[in-house]
C-alpha cells in the first residue's frame, strides 16, 4: 500500500537521506515550519513505517573493505528448504553486505566487501563453494560508484 505523502514530508525524507543525523531544528528551518510540526511529521513517519531505520555510511577503503564484488549465483534445485538454507547461510557470512532474491537467469544477487582480491578468492572458495546448493557464481567487480 502506498502512502499519500505530501511535498513537506518527501523534502524531509530527502534531507535524512543525505544526512540522517541533522537535527530536527536544521530540518525545520530547511522546510519553513517550526521544530515541533517538524518532529511531529518524523515521528509519524517512524510511527507508520516509512521510516525504518538511520543508519550511517562508511568510508570502506577506511575500514578494509575496498573491494565491492556482485555476485550473481544460481541454485542446482528450487525448493523452498534448499531456498531457506541458502539464504540462512549466506546471511550468516560477514562479508555479504546484501543478499537480494531475484527473478530471472540467477536466483540470487550478492554484494560483498572485502579488503581485496586474495581476501575476495579466500572468500569465494572457502565460505561460498561449500554452500552445497550452488550451482554457479558469475562475480563483477565495482570500478566505482556513481550514485
Amino acid at each position: 500500500m502506498k502512502l499519500n505523502l505530501d511535498k513537506i514530508d518527501l523534502t524531509i525524507l530527502e534531507l535524512l537521506k543525505e544526512n540522517s543525523k541533522q537535527g530536527n531544528k536544521s530540518i525545520a528551518a530547511h522546510i519553513g515550519l517550526t521544530l515541533t510540526p517538524t518532529y511531529e511529521r518524523i515521528k509519524r513517519m517512524e510511527r507508520i513505517g516509512v521510516i525504518e531505520r538511520y543508519t550511517v555510511k562508511l568510508n570502506k577503503l577506511l575500514i578494509g573493505k575496498g573491494l565491492e564484488v556482485y555476485c550473481l549465483v544460481s541454485l542446482k534445485e528450487h525448493n523452498l528448504d534448499l531456498l531457506n538454507k541458502f539464504e540462512e547461510q549466506v546471511a550468516a557470512l560477514n562479508e555479504v553486505n546484501s543478499c537480494y532474491h531475484l527473478a530471472g537467469n540467477h536466483d540470487y544477487a550478492l554484494l560483498i566487501q572485502v579488503d581485496n582480491m586474495q581476501e575476495y578468492e579466500y572468500f569465494l572458495k572457502h565460505k561460498l563453494a561449500i554452500i552445497p546448493s550452488i550451482a554457479n557464481v558469475e562475480s563483477s567487480f565495482v570500478m566505482s560508484a556513481v550514485k
